[in-house]
């Protein structure tokens, strides 16, 4: 017979060889006793503000990042836009309205929505993210608080991860940046 740990290793299922214990309260427990967290960090263009407000944006973060003194990863993940709840509301709006004109306006904001959802556009959000390690819960609070204002002086807005956060960094380290979609089996 086989020992279990060499059953796991010949496992077809990406569960049984990666080291997760579980993911919970916006951290991922690895079977070695560590926890992976970090923050989500809200995108701010910064492309419409003045050069001067630019600079001092740009400089702000460096400095941050030069006061970051573990190892960290940067991440940058895309996440499919899904707009089906915007697009169920204008089929209600549309429906509801008499007016010839507002009807003419919402199925023009309808056929742009179905424009963008079509595989030319390839429409994303993408989402930031400083994830760390760390093996004591303490430090690792320290760690998330220290992150989140040093963000906030740079004017930056930021969170906790999330477990759906910290599933889709997953989903999209393990599939390789490729979008898996889910449809309705039609018979």
């Amino acid at each position: 017979m086989k020992d279990s740990k060499e059953t796991t290793t010949n496992s077809k299922y990406t569960d049984a060889w990666l080291p997760v214990k579980q993911i919970m309260n916006g951290m991922i427990q690895l079977e070695s006793g560590y926890y992976v967290t970090g923050v989500k960090i809200y995108p701010k263009n910064i492309f419409i503000m003045g050069q001067v407000e630019q600079d001092r944006m740009i400089y702000n973060l460096r400095n941050f990042y030069n006061t970051i003194d573990y190892e960290f990863w940067l991440i940058i993940a895309d996440r499919p836009v899904d707009i089906n709840l915007y697009m169920a509301e204008l089929q209600k709006l549309y429906n509801t309205t008499t007016s010839n004109e507002v009807r003419r306006i919402i199925l023009q904001d309808t056929n742009k929505a179905n424009a963008f959802m079509s595989d030319e556009y390839n429409v994303v959000d993408t989402e930031y993210y400083i994830i760390f390690q760390e093996k004591k819960l303490e430090i690792l609070q320290k760690k998330l608080h220290n992150l989140i204002s040093g963000l906030a002086t740079c004017g930056l807005q930021s969170s906790q991860t999330s477990n759906t956060d910290l599933r889709i960094i997953l989903d999209n380290l393990l599939n390789g940046g490729e979008t898996i979609n889910f449809g309705t089996v039609m018979s």
